[in-house]
């Protein structure tokens, strides 16, 4: 196939971006990675509406004042995941988050009265909606904020993920195009089982190495252990969007990277191993 140029100037562009936007949001202070979070939050609920209202008709046809709700109590729970210690105008932060899931919570139900039908197609989407969207990104929140003593683990354990999440995708598809021949799942079909667990393997001994010289060596077993979950748990977390997206019947879940697709094509598997490496650091922080 001959290469379109235009469209791999497009995404170059576009990739270059997205990178920059999130190095800076991740790296410049704690408030860009909480406001990266919180957008990145809102765009994959939108996407995962717009989904779930292909993949069912009357979801699609309940009331849009009962079915928006839900991602106004995860933004509620994102607040709620901030540091405590947080004010606007003298009131903590997070008892705002608790106020927005309590009201949005009543009113969620008692726009459920008004609903004739569907009163369970409706729960189900708004409990899977926040399981699957907000309570990983609320957790990348809280993430960032697990310290032991004066050392940040849980910032570093939420780079180190980031950053495997993206040699891992880069691994498998450099192997799977080497030497990929074998399916490995019919939910994705680009996907190769050799690309698979050979970009999975690399990825792990790439993170582990980079953070025991560059970063910490008395960290090597969270390097290690994170980078396993997000080469296993990441890879799921692709497969699962392919899932949706097929039942849905469309090639991406947005265009907000014109050449990458949409919120929930980029984030993915970070979606999916987030609270696995929330859980990790929360118990080092607790044995440690």
């Amino acid at each position: 196939m001959a290469l379109n140029k235009k469209t791999f100037q497009t995404r170059t562009l576009t990739a270059i971006i997205f990178v920059v936007v999130m190095l800076c949001g991740l790296l410049i202070n704690s408030w860009t990675f909480y406001t990266l979070f919180f957008i990145i939050h809102w765009g994959c609920w939108i996407e995962y509406e717009k989904m779930i209202k292909l993949i069912s008709p009357e979801y699609a046809r309940a009331d849009l004042r009962v079915t928006s709700i839900p991602k106004l109590i995860g933004c509620g729970f994102l607040l709620f995941c901030l540091p405590h210690d947080i004010k606007i105008l003298n009131l903590n932060i997070y008892f705002l988050g608790e106020m927005i899931m309590l009201i949005g919570a009543i009113k969620f139900l008692l726009g459920l009265f008004k609903e004739r039908e569907n009163k369970v197609i409706i729960i189900r989407y708004a409990i899977l909606g926040l399981l699957y969207i907000s309570l990983s990104w609320g957790l990348m929140i809280n993430l960032r904020n697990i310290n032991f003593i004066v050392f940040p683990i849980g910032f570093v354990a939420a780079l180190t993920l980031v950053a495997s999440v993206w040699i891992n995708d880069t691994m498998q598809y450099i192997v799977g195009s080497v030497i990929g021949k074998t399916p490995f799942s019919t939910i994705s079909p680009n996907k190769t089982l050799e690309g698979t667990i050979g970009g999975s393997i690399l990825c792990v001994l790439a993170v582990s190495i980079i953070g025991y010289l560059f970063v910490n060596k008395n960290l090597l077993h969270l390097f290690i252990i994170v980078s396993l979950i997000a080469a296993i748990i990441g890879t799921l977390g692709d497969l699962l969007e392919s899932k949706i997206k097929r039942l849905a019947g469309v090639k991406d879940s947005g265009n907000f990277m014109p050449g990458h697709g949409g919120f929930l094509d980029r984030f993915d598997s970070l979606i999916l191993a987030t609270p696995f490496v929330w859980a990790v650091a929360v118990i080092w922080f607790s044995f440690s």
